[in-house]
């Protein structure tokens, strides 16, 4: 009998379009993978097993099935994107348990090309940082179960490396895709402004946020980023020698990178100039004041998005948290900031196509009751380890992390692509280059 447990989504819908495999079959199998070892992987809030299976049967009886490009792919969307007739609870006992009457914009495309909703994955309360735990459940990494699977789309992430599902939805406000993704060993895009629409949150974290896909290989982002996109077809790169500037430097002062994130980052920039490419160190010009311009936003996005529950019930690193950004959210707003920093970049991605940098400083912290301390120590852990990823979002810049090389762990190593706007198809061109030389293991051993 054939396993479809670990096979890609391009594949899971072309069987299904060829009549090789119903939905059905391959939604059970992974259901049934679910209920075996999200036990010791804590990816899932919730998962909709009835309901996933009523829906793989009627897109089994959908008229034009070979048309549909997520033709019976089981998906698993971020618990702070609205799922018809379920709750979003955002990692928190702050929010309400209504069900919701709609699907988001990026849910409803999902299951219009085919995908069926496995269930919704966890996050850390209201999606605030780089780790997933709390009243709900901890995200752990498949790859190395004692530490945090990342965050906050940490479910997600999960969910993917552990084989439960093959492809995931989740969105980045300060590195919530990449982070999570280079833990776990995946390919994920965090697509610059109005590519896919956002809709997260009360204003996504003043125009920061972006939803995007977590897949196990480049050819699967593709896709997905595509049917995210509303455009139907994958994104074409240009074509010829693309100029790369390759930084190990992390643009958070006194924060260092560890040696295996920069040892993935040269052998990765060897593999692009074996490529073709023009491939030469150069550090972006980040300002001194980024951290401030970063903290400071980050902080005004929790504000904004506690504004509308009981505070009572939020945790305590969560209620600092937004204090702390009531007090910076005007200057936020201004765009100010934002604005002064693209203009200091737009220079530095005029000189070059595309930067190469670590997709984080080291390995993610363990996988702990991090809702339950306080909450220096939790901005500590996050600055310390996820320093890489913020910058693009204040710019609203494409963003990729593409899985190179592993850990002295076994756990996955990764690096960060970065382009100009309008850059997501030559991003993943380069990462599906970087993949073509040095494929990783798609399913972490967990049996």
């Amino acid at each position: 009998m054939t396993s479809w447990v670990g096979r890609t989504a391009v594949e899971i819908a072309a069987a299904v379009r060829e009549k090789r495999v119903t939905p059905r079959e391959v939604v059970a199998e992974h259901l049934a993978r679910i209920e075996r070892l999200d036990g010791r992987v804590g990816a899932f809030r919730t998962v909709r097993a009835g309901a996933a299976l009523a829906e793989a049967d009627e897109v089994a009886a959908r008229a034009g099935l070979d048309e549909l490009p997520l033709a019976g792919v089981p998906v698993a969307v971020k618990d702070n994107l609205a799922v018809r007739g379920e709750s979003m609870r955002v990692g928190s006992a702050a929010t309400p348990d209504a069900p919701a009457e709609r699907d988001h914009e990026t849910v409803a495309r999902l299951r219009a090309a085919g995908a069926v909703v496995v269930g919704l994955t966890n996050v850390p309360e209201l999606c605030v940082f780089g780790t997933t735990e709390g009243v709900h459940g901890t995200a752990r990494n498949p790859w190395d179960p004692a530490r945090t699977a990342g965050g906050s789309s940490g479910g997600s992430a999960a969910a993917v490396a552990a084989g439960m599902v093959p492809i995931a939805l989740g969105n980045d406000g300060m590195g919530s895709l990449r982070i999570p993704a280079a833990n776990c060993g995946l390919v994920t895009i965090k697509p610059g402004r109005e590519v896919v629409p956002a809709g997260i949150g009360d204003g996504d974290w003043f125009g920061m946020s972006e939803n995007g896909p977590l897949a196990t290989t480049v050819e699967d982002a593709r896709l997905m980023l595509a049917v995210l996109a509303g455009t139907g077809t994958a994104p074409r790169p240009g074509t010829g020698t693309r100029r790369i500037a390759v930084s190990l430097r992390s643009p958070l002062a006194g924060v260092t990178v560890t040696r295996p994130y920069t040892a993935a980052v040269r052998e990765a920039a060897g593999v692009l100039m074996k490529a073709g490419h023009q491939v030469r160190r150069a550090d972006p010009p980040y300002p001194v004041s980024l951290g401030a311009t970063a903290l400071a936003h980050w902080t005004a996005g929790t504000a904004v998005d506690a504004r509308g529950v009981d505070a009572r019930l939020l945790t305590r690193r969560t209620r600092v948290h937004a204090a702390i950004g009531r007090r910076c959210e005007h200057t936020v707003r201004s765009g100010t900031g934002r604005e002064r920093l693209r203009r200091r970049l737009e220079p530095f991605f005029a000189e070059y196509d595309v930067l190469l940098t670590p997709a984080l400083a080291r390995r993610s912290p363990k996988a702990a009751p991090w809702h339950e301390r306080g909450w220096l120590w939790n901005v500590a852990a996050n600055s310390a380890y996820s320093p890489l990823t913020p910058p693009w979002n204040l710019t609203g810049w494409p963003a990729m992390s593409v899985p190179f090389g592993t850990l002295p762990s076994g756990a996955p190593c990764a690096v960060q692509l970065v382009g100009r706007p309008g850059s997501e198809a030559d991003l993943l061109e380069v990462a599906g280059q970087l993949e073509q030389r040095h494929p990783w293991r798609r399913t972490a051993p967990l049996e």
